[in-house]
Parts: C-alpha cells; sequence; structure tokens
C-alpha cells in the first residue's frame, strides 16, 4: 500500500521527519520497486522468512519515499544505520509495520505491538516505573509498551554492549493521552536524558528518542 503515515517536526533549528509503511505487498511486488546495494542483496537473500525479508525491502521503500536509496544507507561495526550526509536515522519494523526517523538530531525508533505477552516479562525490563504502573488499569499493557520502545529507542541511539533495560534506563511517570515523557540512561558515570514521545498506530505503539 502508499505511505501510511508521515509525522514532520520541526525543534528550532532541527528537522525530523518520521515515516511509517503498512506492509501489504508482496516479497515480488516490494522486491521490483526498490534498489539494494550488492551487501543488502546478500543479506536478504540469507533471510530465512519473508515476513523479514518484506520487511527489510518496506524499510527501502520508505528511504526511497524519503528521497534517499539503499545506496545512501550504510551499517557501523555495531550494526547502527547510518546515512550519508549529516541526517541521523533510525529503523525499526514489527509484524506488518515499519518506520523511519531521519532527522539533524540523534534519534532513536521502535514500533511494537500492544500484547498481552509483555505483562509476562515487565519485570525483565522495568523496575522504577512499577512505582506508577498499575497492573488492574485498563491502559497497562499500553503503558508497557511505551516503556519497552523508550528504552529499545534509547539503546538504538547508544548503541552499546552492557546496557540493561531494567537497570540503566528509567521511565518517567505519564499519561497515554500525554503522548510524551522522559527517560534518563545512568550507565557507568553517565548521565543522559531523553525527550520520549510516543503514539498508538492500530494496535502498535510507536515511540521515538531524542537526546537532549
Amino acid at each position: 500500500m502508499p505511505l501510511f503515515k508521515t509525522i514532520n517536526l520541526s525543534q528550532t533549528v532541527a528537522t525530523t521527519q518520521i515515516l511509517v509503511w503498512k506492509v501489504t505487498e508482496s516479497y515480488a511486488e516490494l522486491f521490483e520497486q526498490v534498489i539494494l546495494n550488492e551487501n543488502n542483496r546478500i543479506r536478504l537473500n540469507g533471510m530465512r522468512s519473508e515476513i523479514h525479508q518484506r520487511a527489510f525491502l518496506s524499510v527501502r521503500k520508505l528511504l526511497q519515499e524519503a528521497g534517499y536509496t539503499d545506496l545512501d544507507l550504510y551499517y557501523d561495526e555495531f550494526g547502527k544505520p547510518h546515512l550519508q550526509g549529516k541526517k541521523h536515522i533510525s529503523i525499526t519494523h514489527s509484524h506488518n509495520f515499519s518506520a523511519i526517523i531521519i532527522s539533524d538530531e540523534i534519534v532513536g525508533i521502535d514500533i511494537e505491538m500492544q500484547r498481552e505477552k509483555i505483562t509476562r516479562i515487565a519485570d525483565k525490563f522495568c523496575d522504577s516505573e512499577f512505582q506508577f504502573l498499575d497492573i488492574s488499569c485498563e491502559d497497562y499493557i499500553r503503558k508497557l509498551t511505551v516503556i519497552w520502545g523508550a528504552k529499545e529507542a534509547i539503546f538504538k541511539i547508544r548503541n552499546e554492549k552492557g546496557i540493561s533495560f531494567k537497570d540503566h534506563i528509567s521511565v518517567d511517570n505519564f499519561r497515554i493521552s500525554a503522548k510524551q515523557t522522559i527517560a534518563t540512561l545512568h550507565s557507568d558515570n553517565l548521565v543522559k536524558d531523553f525527550k520520549i514521545h510516543f503514539e498508538e498506530i492500530e494496535d502498535f505503539t510507536l515511540v521515538y528518542a531524542f537526546e537532549k
């Protein structure tokens, strides 16, 4: 299908664009529409799951929608994506949704399906957040999904081994209707705050983070 959603943000001198794709096309349809560099052709062919292949190709569709191609994208030794030039990029996909964020600022993005399963692993990535989380609240799963997405987005920004979602990243109390909060990374001697923005798309939660 065409581009599902575009979000344009302008903050002082920084501009940010978020593009979301809902994957309804077949592998063959997507493959015909994108340009791939040789390394990514090999990477694509090595994927065993067609779902992952379609997600991979849909991200390249998003790049093209933003005025780039796969030839502008490269990955560093830690697997973090970068664009040629001065813009920063982060990439995410989950099930039939893919999204990218391109910004003048360092950014991270994550999209997650809202599922009951997340309640069973909450103690693996939450700690201080239990002070405001209420398991009996109807938005419990939605809040957990925001928290996971925020920590994932921050991890993508820092891209450092050894960061624990539970022990090193804390998310401040928030309301779903507010669509934003603050999170803090405490790791070794480093303390960093991040601006967190989120919104719900169908049964998914899209979260993106900016380093303050």
